[in-house]
């Protein structure tokens, strides 16, 4: 009988999500006849108590296992020789503080599947997080709004037992009359809107949005065709925009021009246009105050995110004239950046909860089954020491170049 074991998350700042839930380790137990163990942990969202009631052995160690389930990244300490190893790895972009990682894997022979990687035939995610951090992050950017001209007062997203209490918080929002900008079209978009609609909060064409005036706050929900254009003056293809950006170039300044707080939600390709430049913020016709960035991408599509904060710490001010992160809320001519880069680990009950189940229906049939589809094979990064074809490209990262 194979073993699964969930490990108990050892990164620093703590992750108190999981990967299944005491219900759901339970279900996978009896629907896939495996042994389901559990690492004792005192920095859960669900208690030990929790999975032992739930009929799930708790255990010291889960080097034993087969299958080792986790969020983040795994300190090397802790990674199990010989063994297959479930977790966000944040390698496959080559990051430069995660070299060591890969390479320890390698050589303790790990059987590397990072959840990022889980994908369809058509190449779309089956397993994520994404939804969760669109609504955290939509709510920490309301919550900025309301801190930064002192309008209202919320519990922090992380300070509610789950996402129920989140949306009574939602009630006490009463917003002048702004606009609200929101990027992408893809799960952590509909996690952001899901919290603006839940807010009253009017959605409008972005034509509208940039050409009329409300008596309410109103958002706008803009794809990559809304805010960038072909440089030649033909048609926007999306197809085309996402295999050859060099041939676009941004049209975001005219929403910049009448939007308060900004959500960005939207992959962002470095090869692609920006959304911005500093130079266009300290012109006097840009309006964005506030600034959410889901996608905390530092000094990519958006100047002004220079760095994460944290959850402790979520927002900080940009200084636009000198280029310069700043204390929050110092200086109305700043930009208050909301770039918390764990967002989702803000609602951890709700957000393992739809992760685990996504878990146990796109992903476990394939792992525990014959994969006849190779989800589980075109996500496994290295096996037996060394990296999988589709992998190779990380070779030279491996190899410090």
């Amino acid at each position: 009988m194979k073993k699964i074991g969930i490990i108990k998350e050892g990164k620093i700042p703590i992750d108190r999500r999981v990967p299944l839930t005491p219900f759901q380790a339970k279900q996978v137990k009896e629907t896939f006849d495996v042994e389901v163990l559990v690492q004792s942990s005192d920095i859960r969202c669900f208690s030990d108590d929790d999975y032992r009631n739930a009929g799930l052995e708790i255990v010291e160690s889960v080097s034993d296992c087969d299958i080792i389930l986790g969020v983040k990244e795994v300190p090397i300490e802790m990674l199990s020789e010989n063994k297959t190893h479930f977790f966000f790895s944040h390698t496959i972009k080559k990051q430069d503080y995660n070299r060591e990682l890969l390479r320890a894997i390698l050589n303790k022979n790990i059987n590397l599947i990072d959840w990022e990687t889980l994908t369809n035939e058509n190449g779309n995610r089956i397993i994520a997080f994404g939804r969760w951090a669109g609504i955290v992050g939509a709510y920490n950017g309301i919550w900025t709004y309301g801190k930064r001209y002192n309008l209202f007062n919320l519990k922090r997203a992380h300070e509610c037992f789950d996402y129920e209490e989140l949306k009574k918080e939602l009630k006490k929002i009463d917003l002048p009359n702004i606009k609200i900008a929101l990027t992408g079209g893809g799960r952590v978009t509909k996690g952001a809107m899901e919290v603006l609609l839940g807010a009253d909060i009017r959605q409008v064409t972005p034509h509208a949005f940039i050409t009329e005036n409300f008596n309410e706050p109103v958002f706008t929900q803009l794809n990559s065709r809304d805010y960038n254009k072909r440089k030649d003056g033909a048609e926007f293809h999306r197809n085309e925009f996402y295999k050859n950006p060099e041939l676009y170039e941004g049209d975001f300044l005219k929403y910049a021009k009448v939007t308060d707080i900004l959500i960005a939600c939207a992959f962002w390709d470095p090869a692609a246009p920006v959304l911005f430049r500093r130079e266009d913020i300290v012109k006097d016709d840009f309006d964005i105050r506030v600034i959410a960035d889901i996608t905390c991408d530092i000094e990519g599509s958006i100047p002004s995110t220079k760095k994460p904060s944290t959850i402790d710490d979520p927002i900080y001010d940009y200084n636009p004239s000198d280029d310069e992160v700043e204390q929050a809320l110092i200086d109305e001519g700043n930009i208050t950046v909301m770039a918390v880069d764990n967002l989702p680990c803000e609602l951890p009950r709700d957000a393992s909860e739809s992760f685990g189940s996504e878990l146990v229906n796109n992903v476990l049939p394939h792992l525990l089954g014959t994969d006849e589809n190779g989800i589980i094979e075109r996500a496994t990064i290295t096996k037996a020491g060394t990296l999988t074809p589709a992998y190779n490209y990380l070779q030279d990262y491996v190899d410090g170049k």
